[in-house]
């Protein structure tokens, strides 16, 4: 068992009405508190109380293990409602009641859910439950910061993980969809056929109704959870053995499908209707082919129904195929989940090692002419450097190491520390620096192979804007699988022509207690210091990490078009030589 946990399930539909996805939320939340978690579902409700004990407990501070925060709206692929602002409002007051673990269910929703992921500051999970519900944000920013914030991705089944990769992409882990093997038990079966009504169900409840015919004494139930779309049609002579029931909660579900002996589900049909009639013990039709050929069921029926032996079996094993997806197997898969994740964020470090040390300015960022869209002499940078009163700076060339070995040089014996870097192009995941660097690394390889060469220097990782999406980045899968190679996170970049890119970076380094870095990206000298930390003044990569720790960010930003303006220039000016 893992260490206690506050959890967040958010669920986007009505507490206050059944609902399978719901179903699946009380039932995780119920298993985890079982094993020592502090859980607090987060839900939408159109129940007075629900909303009066909500706001009472936001107001207090404290998470109950239901906290409705607003009145329930119509949530599907088709809605477009956007969350209001009380809405929003009241979510951010219960996010920050200092949960370890937000998970979201359905996210590809316009929803508190998906709303939730986005704004939460801790560890977060996403599940997908259905494969028609997975429709995402549409514009591919949207998707980007929606999974930039995803730790991990969570899907019931294959077909589930496979529609929301199409919109989400990550790396799916396909969890059991979560069933009460104690509430859904087999009880004395009776001769009645369960089917599914739903929409496309029409060939196989034909099909099972037909059977009849051939198992006097046996009766068909029309089991539906949502409003009906149809009634089935019932020959004259079968009239009295067809009905239908609708059995909106699982307790309703339980009572009908202990009795149930044979169940006839419908093909990406309501999957939890299924895994409970398992569970109950049921004999599941599902012979393949069915889609085309409704006719199978008619035989596979009438075989189920003249066999009792063989209907008993299939009853067993699709019972023990229900204890594998029971909300005690959801609980342990989640906690593997939540456990992994805790490793991600790293461990706080308040004291201040170098405490007997001066603070200096540093500015990590900046290039000389020995970048291609640079013109700045070396001599020219340093003497700048130090004229402006900064106390250590990177030289982080593109792609060229020349640069930096030479200000190291010059600045030999005199007060300015100098870093000497490489800002790396890599194969398709935008640039990483290397910091406290001795030779020269090659461009295009493919970014784990250039962390890697980084690391065989001895040098340090800095991973500059991540976040400027008007530039090739690190995609989100990448950037999250190689989160704990990456020893400096750039969260402010004076050259990003929109602030929100170093915000973004910004929240993300909080998020997880990355060391922060700052540099001015300059390629003009008007441009070198806009940007820079202040820290410790260090020797080293070990002592420059510790100094990190406690150092801060300042922000001295010029206008982008006037420096931009000066490197176009100075660009002409040396063509013109």
């Amino acid at each position: 068992m893992i260490v206690p946990l506050r959890i967040a399930l958010v669920t986007p539909f009505s507490w206050s009405q059944p609902h399978d996805v719901n179903d699946h939320v009380a039932g995780a939340a119920a298993a985890l508190r079982a094993r020592g978690h502090h859980v607090t579902v987060i839900a939408p409700s159109n129940r007075r109380a629900e909303l009066v004990a909500g706001r009472r407990a936001l107001a207090q501070g404290i998470a109950p293990e239901v906290l409705a925060i607003a009145p329930a709206v119509p949530v599907s692929r088709r809605s477009q409602v956007a969350v209001t602002m009380g809405t929003r409002a009241s979510l951010r007051l219960a996010l920050d009641l200092g949960f370890d673990i937000v998970h979201g269910f359905e996210p590809g929703l316009a929803s508190i859910s998906r709303l939730a992921l986005a704004e939460a500051e801790t560890l977060t999970v996403a599940s997908f439950l259905s494969p028609e519900r997975a429709a995402s944000p549409a514009t591919r920013p949207r998707r980007d910061r929606l999974r930039i914030r995803v730790d991990a991705l969570l899907a019931t089944s294959d077909d589930a993980a496979a529609a929301a990769e199409a919109r989400l992409p990550g790396d799916y882990r396909v969890i059991p969809a979560g069933v009460d093997v104690e509430l859904f038990r087999p009880g004395r079966k009776e001769r009645m056929i369960g089917v599914q009504l739903e929409a496309g169900a029409r060939p196989l409840v034909r099909a099972a109704i037909r059977a009849l015919d051939e198992l006097p004494g046996w009766e068909v139930t029309g089991l539906h959870t949502k409003p009906l779309s149809f009634r089935p049609a019932v020959p004259t002579r079968l009239r009295g053995r067809v009905h239908v029931r609708s059995v909106r909660r699982q307790a309703a579900r339980a009572e009908l499908l202990s009795a149930v002996a044979v169940f006839v589900p419908v093909t990406g049909g309501h999957t939890r209707l299924r895994l409970e009639a398992a569970a109950a013990g049921c004999a599941i039709v599902d012979p393949p082919g069915t889609d085309a050929q409704p006719e199978l069921v008619t035989a596979a029926v009438a075989r189920l129904g003249e066999r009792d032996e063989h209907r008993a079996r299939e009853g067993e094993q699709a019972r023990a195929g229900a204890t594998l997806q029971s909300f005690e197997a959801l609980a342990d898969q989640l906690e593997d989940v939540y456990s992994a994740l805790r490793g991600k964020r790293r461990a706080r470090r308040d004291a201040d090692p170098l405490a007997d040390r001066d603070w200096i300015v540093a500015d990590l960022h900046m290039h000389t002419s020995w970048s291609h869209d640079c013109s700045i002499d070396v001599p020219d940078l340093l003497e700048h450097s130090s004229r402006i009163g900064l106390g250590a700076i990177a030289v982080t060339d593109h792609n060229v190491f020349g640069g930096a070995r030479r200000a190291v040089e010059l600045a030999r014996g005199g007060d300015l520390i100098v870093i000497p870097g490489e800002e790396i192009k890599t194969d398709t995941q935008g640039e990483v620096i290397g910091l406290f660097l001795h030779e020269e690394i090659p461009r295009g390889m493919p970014f784990p192979d250039t962390l890697a060469a980084i690391r065989e220097q001895g040098g340090v990782v800095y991973l500059p804007h991540p976040f400027d999406r008007l530039h090739a980045i690190p995609d989100p899968a990448t950037l999250h699988r190689h989160l704990d190679e990456i020893d400096v996170f750039e969260v402010f970049n004076a050259r990003l022509l929109r602030e929100v890119f170093n915000d973004e970076a910004a929240r993300f380094a909080r998020k997880y207690r990355l060391l922060e870095g700052a540099g001015s990206d300059a390629h003009v000298l008007q441009g070198v210091g806009t940007g820079a930390l202040r820290l410790r003044r260090f020797e080293g990569p070990e002592e420059f990490l510790l100094a990190l720790r406690t150092a801060e960010v300042l922000r001295r930003p010029k206008s982008l078009a006037y420096l931009q303006g000066l490197k176009w220039v100075a660009q002409v000016k040396e063509r013109v030589r």
